[in-house]
């Protein structure tokens, strides 16, 4: 069977998502991770669709796989740690791709590959969730209405109508985060700052209360890659957890759980991080349970040389058929709006990219409202 797409990292959370979203649109979508069982709803629901056992540690199945299914499009759900090997396996396998972001080493390498797509008439585009994403053609659409850019402020807040802790996307890309340097653009310069000592209290209007800090994000790089033109100086990334949910992962982070240090267990390595992703995805969600996310950047800079400020909100809630994703709708949908306009060709430039530079913003917060996310612009809707 030929599909329209292919999604790899299909039986995560966002890779669900992704399949979904594609398939309730109607399109032919061939499922691919390691775990058939979370995707079996998905596989007995659609029709156009089926599995494949894929490891992307073994590039040369991956490829073989991509290639057998003559899709246009491989949209690229796995751990960002696999967002090269799997960019590569598409190029071989000539099809466009996208990914929901790297870290910034990885962000780099794959720009760096811009001249070899654009010989095999190829696109990709790295980052294409909800921060990085949503955030960055939020910026997009703000930016032009700049002569100068000083300062770029980029972040999440979410929180939730029940207080227990629900795991709010990748555990590992979390843990990251919160330990791992931050890497802001102070000055024109790369800063590095432990995350936990940028812990502040913020109350966000939509979401409430939060605990909000500097994380590492690719959105410090990529915003500077495109925009230092415009002057810009400043860029900084916010994360912000509600405090039932920022408690429970500094338990998870002292207590070892977070480590990706080997242990041994009767005579077996295992990482203490595996192990905790593979406990919470037997977690439970509440019942009754639903999260908002309030997406933001906020742009300081000049027009006609007078001071300007504008702030891009997209307000996220939890969607009626959709509990079980809560918030995380505004990554897994994003990336099948984006595939859908590659298929389309409504993205048609070739090349490698972030969404800043390639994403139309209106068509793309159009498909934002159809999925209830709205977008403001210094507080007045726009989509």
């Amino acid at each position: 069977m030929k599909y329209d797409f292919v999604v790899l990292g299909a039986t995560g959370m966002q890779g669900r998502i992704v399949s979904r979203d594609l398939l309730e649109t109607g399109y032919s979508v061939l499922l691919c991770g390691r775990d058939k069982k979370r995707i079996e709803r998905l596989l007995k629901k659609y029709n156009k669709t089926e599995f494949k056992y894929v490891d992307l540690k073994n590039k040369e199945n991956e490829c073989d796989v991509i290639k057998s299914s003559v899709a246009d499009v491989v949209v690229n759900c796995a751990e960002g740690d696999w967002n090269l090997n799997a960019l590569e396996s598409c190029i071989e396998a000539r099809a466009h791709s996208l990914d929901l972001g790297s870290e910034i080493p990885m962000t780099k390498k794959q720009l760096k590959l811009d001249s070899k797509l654009k010989r095999r008439k190829l696109t990709h585009i790295t980052g294409c969730g909800s921060v990085p994403g949503i955030g960055n053609v939020m910026l997009k659409y703000a930016a032009k209405d700049f002569d100068k850019i000083e300062t770029i402020e980029v972040g999440f807040d979410w929180n939730s109508n029940i207080k227990k802790f629900v795991v709010p996307f990748s555990i590992q890309s979390i843990i990251e985060e919160f330990t791992e340097p931050a890497t802001n653009i102070e000055n024109c310069r790369f800063t590095k700052i432990r995350p936990i000592s940028s812990i502040r209290n913020s109350n966000d209007k939509f979401v409430g209360n939060q605990k909000s800090f500097y994380v590492r994000h690719p959105e410090t790089y990529t915003f500077y890659h495109y925009l230092n033109g415009k002057g810009l100086k400043n860029v900084r990334f916010y994360a912000g957890f509600p405090l039932h949910s920022f408690n429970r992962i500094m338990d998870f982070i002292e207590l070892g759980l977070g480590s990706k240090e080997e242990v041994i267990i009767n005579g077996i390595k295992v990482r203490p991080i595996d192990v905790l992703t593979e406990t919470l995805k037997r977690l439970k969600i509440p019942e009754g349970y639903k999260e908002k996310e309030d997406l933001w950047v906020k742009i300081i800079g000049k027009k006609n040389r007078k001071n300007k400020i504008t702030r891009m909100q997209c307000l996220v809630p939890t969607i009626d058929g959709w509990e079980d994703a809560g918030c995380n709708i505004d990554t897994g949908m994003p990336a099948s709006i984006i595939a859908q306009m590659i298929k389309k060709e409504i993205i048609k430039e070739r090349g490698s990219f972030a969404p800043e530079s390639i994403v139309p913003p209106e068509p793309f917060f159009e498909e934002l409202k159809k999925r209830k996310m709205v977008v403001f612009e210094n507080g007045k809707r726009i989509n």
